[in-house]
């Protein structure tokens, strides 16, 4: 049993953000069915690596989705988009504003068509605003919202984060903010339009930083390895490389003094005697840490720290990350296979659900190989097929 199982949804949006977001929904038993452009389809089909000249980029965050191809500035093709919206429930998009209004595929327009459509857009700065005509991208985002200025080591270039965390996060956003409209459609039979801006999705997740600014006025600079508010919680340097330590309270905190580096005299100390004081006293903190862990490999540490409870692990690597017997075991990495590139390896569901668990039921589609099973279901005859193909109003 599947959570979405009568969840109709059209999925016009490309790269990452939105096809996330539709991933999520068709993993959770959402039909999703992914229109695309006539042109070579989903730009990410561009993106390598390529097995078998099939974009492995395209097949990680597309799975469980029908692929069909309909030229929207024909107005045939807008006809057969229309006759598919009539029977959705979710439509997700992610041109810039103003693109689905000239295109007339907005949702002023579609919900003329399908009162009940929920309507999802996702944009650089969203569908309102004095930015809302501007194109935004996951590093520009992270750059506007003060993500950047606090990510690296104080005094040097800023940096990005190590993933397009924006853009994953705006399709998250979108999921959760689908599923509550879809609950409201459930409940009053309306549908409404969905406003997900990429710059923005961020921004509730600075809590602490939010805490600090508006109460003292603190701008929250870079804190490289460290944490901005809890020590030592950080990274520590052992004698065979670094490993994370998390003493996030007192008493993880007097666990590690008693019981994994056998030093009760820190607890006296009265620059480490609280969380507040070994938070202004960071430094020096980490360096009469690192003198005690340089002594012994990272395994001993962490072997001690577990049997302590205090929460400790090892900087992996993606590729030791994905090995991990705890991810593999949890099902974190799975396997599937496709027509064109074959067997191939992607990432699992965050989320175990005891009763109605996320699936892959199909690999990512190849460009449009659903076009003529989806508008046959439309009742349109294999000769009305071939004449639109001719036309090049479908692929």
């Amino acid at each position: 049993m599947l959570a979405l199982p009568n969840m109709k949804v059209l999925d016009i949006s490309q790269i990452m953000a939105g096809p996330y977001c539709t991933m999520v929904l068709a993993d959770l038993g959402a039909e999703v069915t992914k229109v695309e452009k006539i042109n070579g389809g989903d730009d990410s089909r561009q993106m390598g690596p390529y097995v078998n000249e099939e974009s492995t980029c395209f097949a990680q965050i597309n799975r469980n989705k029908k692929s069909i191809s309909i030229n929207l500035k024909e107005e045939q093709g807008k006809e057969l988009f229309y006759q598919l919206a009539r029977d959705a429930d979710v439509i997700v998009e992610n041109y810039r504003p103003g693109v689905t209004k000239s295109l007339k595929i907005d949702y002023e327009t579609l919900k003329d068509i399908n009162p009940g459509i929920i309507y999802c857009s996702i944009s650089g700065y969203g569908q309102t605003g004095p930015y809302s005509h501007k194109g935004g991208f996951d590093l520009v985002a992270q750059g506007m919202t003060g993500l950047m200025s606090m990510t690296g080591e104080p005094g040097r270039r800023p940096l990005k984060t190590g993933i397009a965390v924006y853009d994953i996060g705006a399709g998250i956003t979108a999921v959760y903010s689908i599923l509550a409209a879809y609950i409201h459609k459930m409940n009053t039979g309306e549908g409404q339009l969905v406003d997900v801006a990429i710059a923005e999705c961020g921004l509730p997740w600075f809590s602490w930083e939010a805490a600090a600014y508006f109460s003292e006025g603190t701008v929250p600079q870079p804190t490289g390895w460290r944490h901005r508010v809890s020590a030592p919680y950080q990274a520590l340097q052992a004698r065979d490389g670094y490993f994370m330590l998390g003493c996030a309270n007192q008493r993880t905190w007097e666990r590690l003094c008693q019981e994994v580096i056998m030093r009760p005299d820190l607890l006296e100390d009265p620059r480490f005697t609280t969380n507040y004081h070994r938070g202004q006293n960071v430094e020096a903190l980490e360096a009469v840490l690192e003198e005690i862990f340089t002594n012994d490999d990272m395994h001993v540490w962490l072997a001690r720290c577990d049997q302590a409870g205090v929460p400790a692990g090892p900087i992996n690597n993606f590729a030791q990350a994905v090995q991990d017997p705890h991810y593999q075991e949890r099902g974190m990495v799975q396997e599937v296979e496709h027509p064109v590139i074959g067997k191939m390896k992607m990432v699992g569901f965050p989320s175990k659900l005891s009763l109605t668990p996320p699936s892959i039921r199909q690999p990512a589609p190849v460009y449009a190989q659903h076009t003529d099973e989806v508008l046959q279901g439309l009742g349109l005859s294999a000769e009305r097929l071939a004449v639109l193909r001719e036309q090049g109003v479908i692929k």
